[in-house]
């Protein structure tokens, strides 16, 4: 109702990955590694949770079975993570779960993995939905499309940021 055929609607169609992985530290104590972004086929950069932060060189242990992941260093908040082959999407894609917003107080299910996407998602890299557009469904795209509205894609993979709430007064230093 408030378009016109002179429109252009543009939708991200990144594609959420199972980026939350639980593990454990050498010593035996619990964490949990969400991935900001994967950097090569071995490495990726994560935020984790853990009662002590792990330091460059350490090992940690995720899944079940387990695998082994180094810490290799640090960027910041996020650590610098090296994955055993075959690789960081292959064993995120067997073992990591969707990350679901912290809003959502449940663990993540099976179903999340298609029910917490757009239904145009189709580039994998995304810790988090784009959820502007999980509103829209297949007859609604075809609707804008009949109603002569263009469309138009691009991938912009949303980071673990968007978890992270707003500390400061000035949002240009968020």
């Amino acid at each position: 109702t408030y378009l016109s055929p002179t429109d252009l609607i543009v939708f991200n169609d990144t594609k959420v990955i199972p980026a939350r992985l639980q593990g454990k530290k050498a010593s035996g104590g619990k964490l949990e590694v969400l991935l900001e972004r994967i950097t090569g086929e071995t490495t990726a950069l994560a935020q984790i949770k853990a009662s002590k932060a792990p330091k460059p060189g350490a090992r940690i242990y995720l899944a079940e079975p387990a695998f082994e992941v180094e810490i290799a260093g640090r960027q910041g908040r996020f650590f610098e993570l090296e994955f055993p082959t075959p690789g960081v999407q292959a064993l995120v894609g067997t073992h990591g779960q969707i990350p679901l917003p912290p809003y959502i107080k449940r663990e993540a299910e099976i179903k999340d993995q298609s029910r917490y996407q757009t239904v145009y998602a189709a580039t994998e890299g995304a810790v988090a939905a784009p959820t502007a557009g999980l509103h829209f469904d297949e007859n609604m795209l075809m609707d804008l499309d009949r109603a002569g509205i263009q469309q138009a894609m691009v991938t912009l993979h949303v980071g673990a940021g968007t978890f992270q709430p707003v500390a400061t007064d000035d949002l240009t230093q968020h």
